[in-house]
């Protein structure tokens, strides 16, 4: 199945599949790397565990915007109807 078909698996407009998968895999991201930067903390690597801070606030601030976007359009959805 292409992605072009998938709205009519889904229910939704394939860049509405998109920006939620977005937000997912964003917060999804941070929460996995709070193990990488546990695990660096325990083997006293303060470098990697900052780098790993580092990549986990870009991916809380990928899912902010996306979830503020995503919400500025669903309340535009609400008012188009």
């Amino acid at each position: 199945m292409s992605e072009q078909d998938a709205g009519s698996v889904t229910g939704l407009r394939d860049k509405d599949y998109n920006l939620i998968w977005f937000v997912e895999a964003s917060l999804s991201n941070a929460l996995r790397l709070e193990g990488y930067i546990s695990d660096a903390d325990m083997d006293g690597d303060a470098e990697l565990a900052d780098f790993f801070r580092r990549a986990q606030a870009v991916s809380r601030k990928g899912g902010d915007l996306g979830k503020a976007m995503l919400a500025a359009r669903l309340g535009k959805d609400k008012k188009d109807k």
